[in-house]
């Protein structure tokens, strides 16, 4: 089995599909038991596939995923595992893929859980793969953290990597409308489906994350609203919500905070779009 070959050809169909190169040493590192960067040292490639006695085997295994890719199956579904910040997350059909965006607006987080008087308690509402709970949960070990989820299918993969990561996160599913009566917390992290339903998106999403997590009615600002009303019922005074939403949607969800909140400011992500909003609770 030539490693330089089968991945030059499997890099050339991944490239006329539109699709990342980079995924191929991906699936075939994740084949191997290796990283990608270990995929450029030869000797232990070849004693890999040597110890694993069936090079036939693996590239066969190799194919089937490369074709599964091809048909834009999100690449995370095909390894399990999706990383964000510290963490390797597992994930599969029926929960959202976490996005790299979403970093910053944990690293604000954990900037405000610092300058709380412990314990600090968070309900992360959406928690899907349970991304952001659990980044909180293991980079703030003494804070309280709630994943909320209404999604079995998302509940499933969230039990999964809370059992991994932070068996201390309390799992409650649920929908946001009526979750946790009588709960007060210092912290809401909401990331609610923000996508109107009429929107276009690639085949990676829309052909098979779950379009329960994606989409947010009409307008898209339908189900931010219900989180909203949600982080309004759960925060203490002086608490803060921040909360995930499209670009395009900072003055709506800043109109949805008016009423009950203070300090309202957008925030970007990663590649400088305006991404997130904080609030503090009246």
């Amino acid at each position: 089995m030539d490693i330089k070959v089968i991945l030059k050809v499997a890099k050339s169909q991944l490239s006329e599909s539109g699709i990342s190169e980079v995924d191929s040493e991906i699936l075939l590192a994740h084949i191997l038991g290796l990283s990608r960067m270990d995929l450029h040292n030869s000797v232990l490639v070849q004693n890999t596939v040597s110890a694993l006695n069936d090079p036939d085997v693996i590239e066969e295994q190799f194919f089937t995923l490369l074709d599964r890719r091809l048909n834009h199956e999100p690449v995370q579904y095909l390894t399990g595992f999706a990383p964000f910040r510290y963490l390797a997350l597992e994930v599969g059909p029926g929960v959202l893929v976490p996005r790299p965006e979403s970093e910053l607006l944990v690293d604000a987080v954990l900037a405000h859980i610092k300058n709380l008087p412990p314990p600090v308690s968070v309900i992360d509402l959406g928690a899907g793969s349970g991304a952001l709970a659990l980044a909180i949960a293991t980079e703030a070990p003494d804070a309280r953290v709630i994943a909320v989820e209404k999604s079995p299918e998302a509940i499933y993969w969230l039990k999964k990597n809370v059992s991994v990561h932070a068996e201390n996160v309390r799992v409650v599913e649920g929908d946001v409308a009526d979750v946790l009566p009588g709960i007060k917390c210092d912290v809401v992290i909401a990331n609610p489906p923000y996508i109107p339903d009429s929107a276009s998106l690639p085949r990676d999403v829309v052909g098979f994350e779950p379009h329960v997590a994606l989409f947010g009615g009409p307008t898209g600002m339908e189900m931010p609203a219900l989180f909203i009303a949600a982080a309004s019922r759960l925060l203490k005074t002086g608490g803060i919500v921040v909360i995930e939403h499209t670009e395009e949607q900072g003055i709506a969800i800043a109109g949805e905070l008016a009423l009950d909140f203070e300090d309202v400011a957008l925030h970007n992500d990663l590649v400088g779009r305006p991404r997130w909003t904080s609030a503090v609770r009246k």
